[in-house]
């Protein structure tokens, strides 16, 4: 599943390195949004408008960007718990009748209003910005080179290990191993395990072959470049 939408919108066309000052310093904003004040709900909602006026002043569907909003589900589930095991003074929900601790309550609507609006936001970026022009942006922001190659063998290479995920999920199914089965989680842990190994030999393969190509911790200077 893609992250980046095509478009030649103005935020498309943004600098990759002002997109990601103004991702950190909105989210800097958000996160010291206070979550036991009274006008929180007011500025959560205030942050929440600006993240979708923005993607629809980038043209990109927001239910492209609902869709990949799925990652969000296990930080949800955390903070949904956050009230049942939190201690202080207790409260009941109107609704379901449960009794919850109110400082947990007023926490995790913090969590997943916070998390909530910054994955959002995340997802715009990535939705308007591609992998090259972000990697492009983080080094005029002097993010460390030795983290810059990092990333960028990550994104090369994410799309050759889900490939080779997927064609071992077609493998297991053809031999009857259906992977949502919990009676075949044993095989899917030993092929995830696989896939681990395999991409671990692989970095190492292409490690020794930068190597023998005169990587020394940053890519050689071609001869006769400036």
């Amino acid at each position: 599943m893609t992250l980046h939408h095509a478009g030649a919108s103005r935020v498309h066309r943004a600098p990759a390195h002002l997109k990601v000052l103004a991702l950190l310093a909105f989210m800097l904003l958000v996160v010291a949004i206070p979550g036991d004040a009274g006008w929180a709900p007011e500025a959560y909602g205030v942050a929440a408008a600006l993240v979708v006026a923005t993607v629809l002043v980038a043209r990109v569907p927001l239910l492209f960007v609902l869709r990949r909003m799925v990652v969000e589900i296990p930080f949800v589930v955390f903070a949904l718990l956050v009230p049942f095991v939190a201690h202080g003074p207790r409260t009941t929900l109107p609704v379901l009748g449960l009794e919850v601790s109110a400082p947990g309550l007023a926490e995790a609507g913090h969590l997943l209003a916070t998390g909530t609006i910054g994955v959002a936001a995340a997802l715009t970026l990535a939705a308007t910005t591609t992998a090259r022009d972000l990697l492009a942006g983080l080094a005029r922001l002097r993010v460390p080179a030795l983290l810059l190659e990092i990333m960028g063998f990550m994104l090369r290479y994410a799309e050759v290990v889900t490939g080779e995920w997927s064609r071992m999920l077609v493998a297991l199914r053809s031999r009857g191993c259906e992977p949502r089965s919990p009676r075949h989680w044993p095989a899917l842990g030993r092929a995830l395990g696989a896939l681990f190994v395999r991409s671990y030999e692989r970095g190492e393969r292409v490690h020794l072959a930068m190597l023998s190509r005169g990587y020394v911790g940053a890519r050689p200077a071609r001869e006769g470049a400036p």
